[in-house]
């Protein structure tokens, strides 16, 4: 079985355009028992990007970066999920690599990402 009739890749009107060294708002929907609800969770693209003329491949992901309580949180979110609700561009940022791993060893002034116009 194909990856395409198991995932429906087509463009969402919630995902915003965004690419490597964005800070990005995720809402994703957390189920907990029988209840749901929707948790944002807010970091730096380090992975991934999206656009929305293009269709996206059913098993495309990027990863998300935040620092919380002085630790490192990476998550990383398939761009096709029905678990994903919507994703808001806060900052574009403005970095020279499609794959921004180098944040990870930098912190405080040195992991400030410049901001592209």
């Amino acid at each position: 079985m194909e990856a395409r009739t198991l995932v429906d890749a087509t463009p969402r009107d919630t995902i915003q355009d965004f690419r490597s060294g964005d800070t990005v708002r995720v809402n994703v929907m957390i189920r907990e028992g029988e209840r749901q609800r929707i948790q944002a969770f807010e970091g730096v693209v380090l992975k991934g990007r999206y656009r929305r003329g293009d269709n996206p491949a059913p098993g495309a992901t990027f990863t998300v970066r935040r620092v919380s309580y002085g630790v490192g949180v990476e998550r990383t979110f398939l761009v096709c999920s029905p678990l994903l609700d919507s994703l808001e561009v806060i900052r574009k940022g403005k970095v020279r690599r499609a794959r921004a791993y180098y944040l990870r060893g930098l912190t405080g002034r040195s992991a400030r990402i410049k901001e592209r116009r």
